[in-house]
């Protein structure tokens, strides 16, 4: 089998070896994309807004964090306990590349 002309380019070339494997799951993905256009999220808003539990929360926001992607800020309001998220500027470049190979896989859109 002959693979099309256009399929042959240099070796890395396709949009996919621009996606970040990390923003393979799609909790940490929508994670990522919650904090996005905003300077800091409370957790439960993110949890909330994403629609998952604390610990499932939790775990996929401490995978981010070893990655360096998201800072965790814990503090208190009044007497209560408050954790803030950050998204880093090494964690809001590896969204805007994802988000720019899937548009590139996607391709225009047809209607």
């Amino acid at each position: 089998m002959t693979v099309p002309a256009t399929a042959q380019g240099a070796p890395g070339a396709h949009p996919r070896h621009g996606l970040e494997p990390l923003l393979g799951s799609a909790v940490r993905l929508s994670v990522v994309a919650a904090l996005v256009s905003v300077e800091k999220a409370e957790f439960a808003y993110v949890r909330d807004l994403v629609e998952v539990t604390d610990s499932a929360l939790s775990k996929q926001v401490s995978r981010l964090e070893e990655a360096g992607w998201v800072a965790v800020e814990k503090g208190q309001v009044g007497r209560r306990p408050r954790t803030w998220l950050r998204l880093s500027a090494d964690g809001r470049a590896a969204y805007r590349r994802h988000v720019a190979a899937l548009t590139a896989i996607a391709g225009p859109l047809h209607g």
